[in-house]
């Protein structure tokens, strides 16, 4: 009994210590001279590396970098640093991002840092071209789709509700009989009319717990899956699937615009719309539509097709510009065109343009407000697409880079974000 106490013992004073490990004590950073990060064309941009441990420099540390233009770096050398630091410029001719990308190489591991500094991203243009059918081609589908009945399923989740919020788990028809869009909503209990809030996935295969501080706050929250899955199973589920049927999913159909995997993934937006306008006591004026990567892109594509929409707010938004890399520029995720440049692939290349979002982008109206964000060191959704993207929008629009971030975000962006979601739609 003793000796099993003294294990126990152990293991709980191991478990918390184990629980708080954060970070590296060694840290790469590139830094630009400009506090914005932001320069002219033409200007050139100063950049000191340095490789600390403990907060100070490292003596003697080598490294290997790459500079210019992101995801076309044209440099690539290796260096050795006698007392940790490195001063490197760069220029640009034209609008872009121009990349320093860092690994040093401490103790036998790697350690990387970035950063990319922007050259007159005001002046970014897409290179994606309308199809002259797009707007009629999606109008079409959503006119189809509606032929089949939404026959909306909801289940209470006690274990998720509070005293404030009732927590279901829903699902309704999507493009035909049998396929169907789930979710997790979340309702206010107090009775009354309240905004509503769809919120739209990144990619992947996962379980979703719902929009529950957000209701708490007035507004009904709808979080949609994407697969035609219930969304409230075990997590070993979604990663068979993530590893096996639905294995590159992005990439399912790419050449036929009525079969791509998008299709019935955009269309279950708008149905999902459709069920908060039907099915919930949301008060008719104010919805909003939000998400990140690709969630980022699916808002996009919802407040572009439906005028429900009030306001949105895409996130690092991925599959926009796929054919940006056609012109050796950076392209959006999942870099489509990048590693053949499109070789081989010309129907593809004709029916990305009905899946881009910057094209769903020229859609969005006077009505409807965007907030948009995203972090100059991404190197998943290059900000040269979002920056495009944002540039594309000529209703009312905000845009609030977090310059250091990658393809995640920082504290203080996600509170801005949710803050700017409420303003608007309470």
């Amino acid at each position: 009994m003793k000796k099993l106490y003294s294990l126990l013992l152990a293991f709980l004073v191991i478990l918390p210590i184990g629980a708080q490990i954060r970070g590296n004590n060694i840290v790469v950073t590139v830094e630009p001279d400009h506090q914005d990060w932001n320069y002219r064309i033409g200007e050139t941009a100063r950049f000191v590396v340095e490789v600390r441990r403990s907060g100070t420099l490292i003596s003697d540390v080598a490294i290997d970098y790459a500079a210019g233009p992101e995801m076309y770096q044209g440099t690539k050398k290796t260096a050795q640093l006698k007392d940790g630091t490195l001063k490197l410029t760069g220029k640009m001719t034209s609008p872009g991002f121009y990349r320093v990308d860092v690994t040093a190489h401490v103790d036998g591991k790697d350690y990387r840092g970035a950063c990319a500094a922007a050259f007159s991203p005001e002046k970014l243009q897409p290179s994606t071209v309308m199809p002259a059918d797009f707007a009629n081609f999606w109008q079409q589908s959503i006119a189809e789709v509606r032929k089949t009945d939404l026959d909306p399923t909801k289940r209470l989740l006690p274990e998720r509700c509070t005293k404030d919020v009732n927590v279901y788990e829903v699902s309704f028809q999507n493009e035909q009989w049998g396929s169907r869009t789930y979710g997790i909503l979340c309702v206010p209990v107090k009775e009354g009319r309240y905004p509503a809030l769809l919120r739209v996935p990144g990619a992947g295969v996962r379980p979703y717990g719902g929009d529950v501080y957000t209701a708490s706050q007035g507004v009904i929250t709808l979080e949609i899956g994407i697969h035609g899955i219930p969304v409230t199973m075990e997590q070993g589920v979604y990663d068979n699937l993530h590893n096996g049927a639905l294995r590159g999913y992005w990439e399912f159909n790419m050449d036929s615009r009525e079969k791509h995997y998008y299709h019935h993934v955009i269309m279950g937006c708008i149905r999902a719309m459709d069920y908060i306008e039907q099915y919930t006591p949301w008060n008719g004026k104010n919805a909003g539509v939000t998400g990140s990567s690709q969630g980022g892109f699916l808002t996009l594509a919802t407040a572009g097709l439906d005028k429900r929409i009030t306001c949105y707010a895409p996130v690092h938004a991925a599959l926009c510009d796929h054919t940006n890399s056609l012109r050796g520029i950076a392209c959006g995720w999942p870099h489509y065109f990048y590693w053949n440049k499109g070789k081989g692939q010309e129907k593809q290349i004709e029916v990305s343009r009905y899946y881009d979002g910057v094209n769903f982008a020229r859609l969005i109206t006077n009505s409807q407000h965007g907030w948009f964000s995203f972090g100059y060191c991404d190197d998943v959704v290059p900000p040269t697409t979002a920056w495009a993207t944002y540039n594309t929008v000529t209703g009312p629009k905000e845009i609030s880079p977090y310059q250091a971030t990658w393809h995640f975000w920082f504290q203080e962006q996600w509170d801005e974000w949710e803050s700017w979601l409420l303003k608007k739609l309470l």
